[in-house]
């Protein structure tokens, strides 16, 4: 068998099979009606037993250091509200030739909202990041987009009207779903911190298993939607390119500024968080923000990237979390030989 050892640096790890097999599952089973609304509380609590189980793992000195690196969060910000617009905007006059004003406002819109909170975090976790930081940046990007990203669309998007409906939901699901559990599982630290820090297979497997759980989710939503079925395949082609290349150069971006300005743990931080855009944010805003027949159009971008930056990143937390085990070995090793 060690002739073949080799080769597992080639195949991909059971994490990213599981995600490839809820993506296949959702496309040919997927979720809907009353399941889906139970297997929505089952995600909830998969997410808020993430949050608690770092919030009891983490100490109050790592939580005030990532509150206070101002530094990353003004990067993740920049990234979020400022990169993804401009990008956006440079895009509008090159793809009019291809797609109809309500994909292109779309397009617009998914580069305005705010980071993901969950998935974020996860893959920062899964990446050995700094979780405190990742946990403060995606919460603070997701509080302000509820207010910045109306204030852009009505500014960048100007056939559309706003109200301010979906706001006070959005910030409630935020402090329900992740700080609530956070803070109760701070609380909780002094019961069951030192169990939680002695088994970390435990959390692994709750960061990636929320994951999963999410992204079967997602697709399930994107296919009952028929989200394939209403678009035209070249639209739907120039899209996901469109996609494809909005990840790839700001990932790019984050990914530089990272690595030159940043420590590697804050660097996943800003590479994860900074490169997100919130399909659970993003949905109740679109049907705040777009009327009718519009809102189909609109959120299909949204929906591409979302199902993409999920994928994507999922393989390079994992390529991150590798890499993080070979370094601790060799420790282990080197220190077990003295």
């Amino acid at each position: 068998m060690k002739r073949f050892s080799w080769l597992t640096r080639f195949l991909p790890d059971r994490f990213i099979v599981a995600l490839l097999g809820a993506i296949t599952l959702a496309s040919f089973l997927p979720i809907h009606g009353t399941a889906a609304v139970y297997y929505d509380y089952l995600t909830n609590a998969a997410i808020a037993l993430l949050f608690f189980l770092h919030g009891a793992k983490l100490s109050r000195d790592a939580i005030y250091a990532g509150a206070t690196n101002w530094r990353l969060h003004i990067c993740v910000l920049a990234s979020t509200f400022v990169l993804f617009p401009l990008i956006g905007l440079a895009a509008q006059p090159l793809l009019g030739a291809w797609l109809t004003p309500e994909l292109l406002a779309g397009v617009l819109f998914l580069c305005l909202l705010p980071s993901t909170v969950q998935s974020s975090i996860a893959f920062t976790s899964v990446a050995r990041g700094n979780i405190p930081g990742a946990v403060c940046s995606a919460s603070l990007s997701n509080l302000l987009g509820v207010f910045i990203t109306p204030l852009l669309a009505g500014v960048l998007i100007s056939s559309q009207s706003i109200s301010g409906g979906g706001s006070l939901n959005a910030v409630v699901d935020i402090l329900l779903k992740i700080l609530l559990p956070f803070v109760v599982g701070q609380i909780a630290r002094r019961w069951v911190g030192e169990w939680i820090s002695a088994h970390p297979k435990v959390v692994k497997f709750v960061d990636q298993g929320s994951i999963v759980l999410v992204v079967y989710g997602a697709f399930s939503a994107s296919v009952v939607e028929g989200m394939w079925q209403r678009m035209l395949l070249s639209a739907l082609a120039v899209i996901a390119l469109v996609c494809v290349v909005l990840l790839a150069i700001v990932m790019a971006v984050t990914f530089a500024v990272g690595r030159r300005f940043f420590a590697r743990e804050d660097e996943i931080v800003l590479l994860f968080c900074g490169s997100k855009k919130s399909l659970a944010s993003g949905i109740p805003m679109a049907k705040v923000l777009f009327a009718g027949s519009a809102l189909g159009s609109a959120v299909l971008p949204l929906m591409l990237f979302h199902q993409l930056q999920l994928i994507v990143c999922a393989f390079i937390a994992a390529r991150y979390g590798r890499a993080a085990d070979a370094v601790e070995a060799r420790n282990a090793q080197a220190a077990a030989s003295r």
